[in-house]
C-alpha cells in the first residue's frame, strides 16, 4: 500500500499540507492586516489639524505700507505690504553688517511683500509693529517691547538680543492677490 501512495504523490514535491500551510499562512496575514489597520490608521493627524497646515491670505484688503496679522499652527503671521522706500532701504543694508546675514531677496518671493512668523527668536514674545499705532523701533520693522530687540523692514535683527531672524514661513503665492502659507 504503501508503494501506492508514493507512486501518486506529485513530482514537484508540493502535497496537500504545504498548499493548507500557505492558505493558513495567507489568511493569518489578512486577519493581522485588518486588525492592525485601525491602529495605523489612527496615528494619521484629524480634520482640524489638516485644517491648520494651512492658511490662506487675501492680500486684496493690505493697502501699500500697512500691515495684517493671521494666524497660522497657532502662531501669528504678519503679511506686510512693504512701500518702495521700505524695499529700498531694506535692500541697501549691506549683509555684512547683519547678526544673521540674510539679503532682503532671499526673504520675500515679491519685493513687497514680506510674510514672517510674529514670534521674537529671544523669548518668543510677539513684536509691536504691526498697528499703525504701534512702535517699530529704530529700523522701521518691529520692536519687541520685553528685551528691546529692533527688526528691520525685512524683519532681520538689527539691535537687541535676539539671536536670528523672524522666520519666514513656507508660503506660495496662488494668485497675485492670495497666497498660501503653510
Amino acid at each position: 500500500m504503501a508503494d501506492s501512495m508514493a507512486q501518486t504523490a506529485p513530482q514537484d514535491g508540493g502535497t496537500r499540507r504545504d498548499f493548507l500551510q500557505l492558505v493558513t499562512a495567507a489568511f493569518a496575514a489578512v486577519g493581522v492586516g485588518t486588525l492592525a489597520w485601525p491602529f495605523i490608521s489612527s496615528m494619521n493627524p484629524s480634520r482640524d489639524v489638516l485644517a491648520l497646515s494651512t492658511t490662506e491670505v487675501d492680500l486684496t484688503p493690505i493697502a501699500t505700507g500697512s500691515a495684517v496679522t493671521v494666524m497660522w499652527r497657532g502662531m501669528p503671521i504678519f503679511v506686510r505690504n512693504r512701500t518702495a522706500e521700505e524695499v529700498k532701504e531694506a535692500r541697501e543694508v549691506p549683509v555684512a553688517d547683519l547678526r544673521d546675514p540674510q539679503t532682503d531677496q532671499a526673504r520675500v518671493k515679491k519685493d513687497n511683500w514680506l510674510v514672517v512668523v510674529g514670534v521674537c527668536t529671544h523669548l518668543g514674545c510677539v513684536p509691536l509693529g504691526q498697528k499703525p499705532t504701534d512702535p517699530r523701533g529704530e529700523y522701521g520693522g518691529w520692536f519687541c517691547p520685553c528685551h528691546g530687540s529692533h527688526y528691520d523692514t525685512s524683519g532681520r535683527i538689527r539691535k537687541g538680543p535676539a539671536p536670528l531672524n523672524l522666520a519666514v514661513p513656507d508660503y506660495v503665492f496662488n494668485t497675485d492677490t492670495k497666497i498660501t502659507v503653510g
